[in-house]
């Protein structure tokens, strides 16, 4: 784990992080080129742009600035052939998730809003494997989810066992989605809810203004820019509670603001900002778009970040630059209480908490690499010290 009393950027840090947009202005690529030179340390450069799951895109900018030639062979062709993965990958998955949706639109769910990765990569990265993703994430109705669901299992997809029998009771409001639905090499990802707290208005409203877009011929939606942008925003300040955090995250809001900026940078951001709770969140994540992308604001922005905004929020985004995975938690009861508050209801949360209490077997087995189920029923009292975390500070 990164020491976090040394977050001194390398050289490398710093040009990786120009390089995760799609806009080169003049200025930008000068500044390119100026760094490039200072790059003694390429195998770490790659391993921080694969860590980063931004590999793809560093590579199609390199070469878009001419820079190759100047990359040792064996780096030159690892980042290429990350590129080479993703635009098979990328294919792959949209291939499958039109012949998902068709399957969907036959039943009669005649409205799913794709999300995150494909989202992004049909909107502003342009389809061209440059957004690495690693399964489809989509959006619908809780009825159409349970739907959507059942008819999926009945054609042969195989859903992720639920982890206990109290959450099967109300899997529908735990996590960020249900449980994957997986066929073959493909991963579906099914949501109801995008937003802290079960804030429905806000979920209905990104849902509601979602455009229409074609992926292999099959219709879908997409989330309007400034919807897009805010769950953006929420998604990524749920990873950075686990202490974790990927370029590639921030990639995708520098990207929705190079294209969308005036349909972005609105009065309607705040309002909607403060309807779902975000003010702080989005904030901060304005800070680091300002202070490492270079984005300047008009100034009903900029007295918003003045208001809201944490200026020491950058040490923390220049510790997930070091480190963007595999942190240890840092307060996991305040994790944990933050879990249980976003389900509705005192019966849900206490189901929650007995779920995690009294896990199935099967998983128990593999929690704690045990041999046989047997020897994980006497892991049970362990488990306990779940309720720790409902007082602890």
């Amino acid at each position: 784990m990164t020491d976090k009393t040394n977050l001194n950027l390398k050289e490398e840090d710093n040009f990786l992080i120009l390089l995760c947009r799609l806009e080169l202005s003049d200025s930008v690529e000068s500044v390119l080129k100026e760094k490039i030179k200072g790059i003694k340390d390429w195998d770490y450069f790659c391993f921080m742009a694969n860590w980063h799951g931004v590999a793809a895109l560093v590579y199609h900018n390199i070469e878009r600035l001419g820079f190759l030639d100047i990359l040792p062979k064996e780096n030159r062709d690892f980042l290429h052939g990350r590129l080479l993965m993703s635009v098979s990958r990328n294919i792959y998955i949209g291939k499958y998730l039109a012949k998902t949706l068709a399957i969907l639109d036959k039943a009669g769910i005649k409205k799913t809003v794709l999300i995150k990765g494909m989202a992004l990569e049909l909107s502003v990265y342009g389809n061209r494997g440059l957004r690495q993703m690693s399964d489809a994430d989509v959006l619908m109705s809780k009825e159409d989810c349970i739907k959507s669901r059942n008819i999926l299992i009945s054609e042969g997809y195989r859903s992720l066992q639920v982890k206990s029998i109290f959450h099967k009771l109300i899997f529908t409001e735990i996590g960020k989605h249900l449980p994957s639905l997986i066929k073959e090499d493909f991963s579906f990802e099914l949501h109801h809810e995008l937003f802290m707290g079960g804030d429905d208005l806000s979920t209905g409203w990104l849902y509601d203004t979602a455009r229409s877009v074609e992926i292999f011929n099959q219709q879908a939606y997409i989330p309007s820019p400034l919807a897009g942008f805010l769950y953006l925003i929420r998604h990524l300040s749920l990873h950075e509670i686990k202490n974790e955090s990927q370029l590639r995250l921030y990639c995708d809001l520098a990207v929705l603001l190079e294209n969308y900026s005036e349909e972005i940078l609105t009065d309607e951001l705040i309002l909607r900002a403060g309807k779902a709770g975000l003010e702080e969140i989005l904030a901060n994540r304005l800070i680091i778009l300002r202070d490492f992308w270079g984005f300047e604001y008009p100034e009903h922005i900029k007295r918003f970040v003045s208001l809201y905004g944490k200026e020491e929020f950058t040490e923390k985004f220049r510790f997930f630059i070091k480190s963007p995975k595999d942190n240890e938690v840092t307060n996991k009861a305040m994790l944990y209480r933050h879990q249980i508050g976003e389900i509705k209801g005192p019966t849900k949360k206490i189901l929650f908490v007995l779920g995690d209490i009294f896990p199935t077997l099967t998983f128990m087995k593999k929690r704690y690499n045990c041999g046989n189920k047997f020897i994980a029923i006497f892991y049970y009292p362990h488990r306990l010290g779940k309720l720790l975390y409902l007082i602890k500070r």
